[in-house]
């Protein structure tokens, strides 16, 4: 069977399936479903749809624009798009006026958004910079923009929604020091009269590890894309299937003697006469060239190594004496139920992390949604898409 050139198959059966499980481990705590880098590169659009028809009500989607992308295709305001990352020359008029949370962690910020609300207050998380030192107000900073916050929202300018932090996941006694600190910046607002009724911290794996940080709602990512974090511990040792599929198709084959050097470099030459395939997927596509002789493929239930230099456009495969032929389909990555490689895998012999593999595959690998799109809002995106 075919793959076409190359594509990437999302099961959004699948991802709705580790939704249901993963907010069961969570209740009755909230999940916000997060889905920033165009989910992960799974396709934002039909991920959220596919996520509010299973009864999501918070989404993290990072940026104003992403989050006006879903009310733009019909996600009411009954579903809470959090964002916490705004250009600097960003007019927060639109967002306001689409009820698109606002994380907030200086007083710039938040003046620019006061300053932009008309009709409808801004709805506002205050970030707490509690050791990550990405995001967040540092101690130093958080009493200005706490009052600043009460006053505006004393005002009717801003609702303040929630308190944030992300934590550094380096260590138990870290996180711990990190939450603490978090607990103290939240009595030091509420002691400066600003109620902060939402409380979320803890994002995949400190909401799986640590249920004391759930708090109110946990941030949710990698695991909804079967994706665990946890050193050692694969999607299926904790029931989740990972949702994306990248496949190609065999482009040529070629029989070539012993000895024959293999792409740049000659970094790969082959020990016997055989056949090399030809697979019609590189780096341009997020196939690091550090695959080579880390990464194997599955084609027709066997893995192979790939062999030589990945190129932009291309690897090669030494496949042996087997009957591969044009047109096969090569797998590089799934769910691991038929043998082939698994996304955290391909992570770990890459010394890195799965979710770095699925946000690198490119536009020119077709996403194909697949499962799901039969139903509600899901299905009549996907069919205008298509259309």
């Amino acid at each position: 069977m075919s793959a076409g050139l190359r594509r990437a198959v999302i099961d959004l059966d699948a991802y709705r399936a580790n939704l249901d499980l993963v907010r069961s481990w969570m209740d009755p705590v909230e999940v916000m479903a997060i889905m920033k880098a165009d989910a992960y590169g799974h396709g934002l659009e039909p991920i959220a749809l596919t996520a509010v028809d299973a009864g999501i009500r918070w989404i993290g989607v990072l940026t104003v624009p992403a989050a006006l992308r879903l009310r733009a295709i019909g996600v009411g305001e009954d579903v809470h798009l959090f964002t916490w990352q705004h250009d600097p020359g960003l007019d927060f008029r639109d967002a306001i006026d689409s009820a698109v949370d606002l994380g907030v962690s200086n007083t710039a910020e938040l003046r620019r958004i006061v300053e932009a609300v008309d009709q409808r207050p801004a709805r506002v998380h205050l970030g707490v910079d509690s050791g990550l030192h990405r995001d967040g107000a540092t101690a130093e900073d958080w009493t200005a923009l706490v009052e600043l916050a009460r006053d505006a929202q004393r005002d009717g300018r801003i609702e303040v929604v929630a308190a944030y932090t992300h934590l550094a996941e380096s260590s138990d006694a870290d996180d711990s020091e990190a939450v603490a600190h978090f607990d103290a910046m939240v009595e030091r607002a509420e002691d400066l009269g600003l109620d902060i009724r939402w409380e979320h911290v803890a994002a995949s794996l400190a909401g799986l590890e640590r249920k004391e940080f759930r708090k109110d709602m946990v941030r949710m990512g990698a695991n909804l894309f079967g994706i665990p974090g946890a050193d050692g511990v694969s999607a299926a040792d904790l029931g989740l299937t990972p949702v994306m599929t990248v496949s190609a198709a065999v482009a040529k084959t070629k029989r070539v003697p012993v000895g024959t050097g293999v792409s740049y470099d000659y970094t790969y030459r082959t020990d016997t006469e055989t056949t090399l395939a030809l697979v019609p997927i590189g780096y341009a596509d997020g196939v690091p060239r550090a695959a080579q002789g880390r990464i194997e493929v599955a084609i027709n239930d066997r893995r192979y190594p790939i062999a030589g230099r990945v190129a932009m456009d291309q690897f090669l495969v030494d496949v042996g004496d087997d009957d591969v032929r044009v047109g096969d389909t090569v797998t590089l990555f799934g769910t691991g139920e038929d043998g082939e490689s698994t996304v955290l895998e391909w992570g770990r012999a890459l010394d890195t992390i799965g979710e770095e593999i699925v946000c690198r595959i490119g536009s020119r690998v077709q996403r194909v949604h697949e499962g799901h799109s039969g139903e509600g809002r899901v299905g009549e995106y996907l069919r205008g898409e298509r259309s």
